[in-house]
């Protein structure tokens, strides 16, 4: 008895408050990914002959991304299209090979949503076997489903990591025109459903909400009047996080600290086969939040956010395979991977056009240029420049 009466004596001459030891401060990381595509260019680019035992083969094309998305606690991306097994094909009805969605669990992607306007390209057929394959390969996705009993029963998500616990919720503006098939359920845009949602999502009690959401018009750099409405209806109904894809463009993003909240309109292409200017490329957000507990009630606070633009280089060989290059570990030296004279100009014009839209129009959110501390191995990066 003497002794515990000792210890906290000690501790508040030494001005630290006894109830500061039942306090427990904790860490989340989230990264946000674009629009993850695959069109003809790019499964013919992913074709091998099977010797290194898969007939696709992703992991050159992601190799130099891996150690960001390893770098944080979950990672998130839209998965524009489906698994719907062969004839493999890209736009306008997607179907890609499994082995990419192979990769992207080897590159440490957590979670992918599924709603957005090419849910329905391959029918039923596609709904079904893209959440069985995402379900082999242990990735939470959700969005889409193969019927309301399982909507009911797993909607909203809820994902738990580092103590913390959040909602995701996903929805799309749109499938193309194709209606869809029963049983399946793909979720649209609705305010009726999403509040409902919302409400469900609630009564989990998580630490915050997030709704990943398909809207916007395509390849315009700034948010329609309906994104803007959206995302203040989900902001005014305790959402925290909304985050958009479809533009295939960057949009602006904000951060609006007084409510603690942020929106992305448009993260633009993860990987695509698309080569025009604006639409080579995007960028991934990082989300960083804190928890502190004490006396069994937390509060939860959005830490700090950065955005980290992200190029996509198409070889000139004959190859002409494709990379997703993180603009921190290539900017400082393109001449010794990129090839090509135009290649690099396409680069540099990403990376400036991208700087003067954000720098303008964002709110409270800047670019990260700091490189994660786990690279590709040296081998990996002399391997990719030989």
């Amino acid at each position: 008895m003497k002794h515990r009466f000792f210890k906290a004596f000690i501790l508040i001459v030494l001005g630290w408050p006894i109830n500061c030891l039942s306090q427990d401060t904790t860490h989340l990381s989230l990264l946000f990914l674009g629009d993850i595509m695959q069109h003809d260019s790019q499964i013919k680019a992913a074709y091998n002959d099977g010797t290194t035992g898969y007939t696709y083969d992703y992991s050159d094309c992601f190799k130099f991304v891996k150690p960001y998305i390893e770098s944080v606690d979950v990672a998130i991306g839209n998965l524009e299209l489906t698994l719907a097994g062969p004839p493999f094909k890209g736009y306008p009805q997607f179907s890609a090979p499994d082995e990419l969605a192979i990769t992207l669990k080897d590159i440490g992607m957590d979670v992918l949503v599924t709603a957005n306007n090419h849910s329905l390209d391959r029918g039923r057929k596609g709904v079904d076997r893209t959440i069985e394959m995402l379900d082999s390969l242990k990735i939470i996705h959700t969005g889409t489903f193969r019927d309301t009993v399982d909507r009911m029963n797993d909607y909203p998500v809820f994902i738990q990591k580092n103590g913390f616990t959040f909602a995701l919720l996903n929805y799309t503006f749109s499938t193309n025109g194709i209606p869809v098939t029963k049983p399946n359920v793909v979720n649209r845009i609705d305010t009726v459903l999403m509040k409902n949602d919302i409400i469900k999502a609630k009564a989990g009690k998580p630490d915050f909400i997030l709704v990943f959401t398909h809207w916007g018009i395509e390849y315009q750099s700034q948010p329609s009047p309906v994104q803007k409405r959206i995302t203040e209806f989900c902001f005014n109904n305790g959402v925290q996080l909304v985050i958009g894809s479809h533009p295939h463009v960057l949009q602006p993003m904000e951060w609006r600290k007084n409510s603690n909240q942020l929106v992305t309109y448009s993260l633009g292409n993860f990987v695509s086969g698309q080569r025009d200017r604006y639409k080579d490329g995007g960028a991934m957000m990082q989300v960083n939040f804190t928890k502190i507990t004490k006396d069994s009630v937390s509060t939860t606070k959005l830490d700090s956010a950065g955005y980290i633009l992200q190029w996509v280089y198409r070889t000139k060989d004959e190859q002409k395979d494709y990379y997703v290059l993180p603009v921190p570990t290539f900017e400082t030296d393109t001449t010794s991977f990129i090839k090509d004279e135009a290649s690099r100009l396409s680069f540099k014009t990403f990376v400036e056009d991208s700087r003067t839209h954000l720098k303008k129009y964002n709110l409270n959110l800047s670019e990260i240029k700091e490189q994660p501390k786990k690279q590709p191995d040296e081998q990996v990066l002399k391997n990719s420049k030989e």
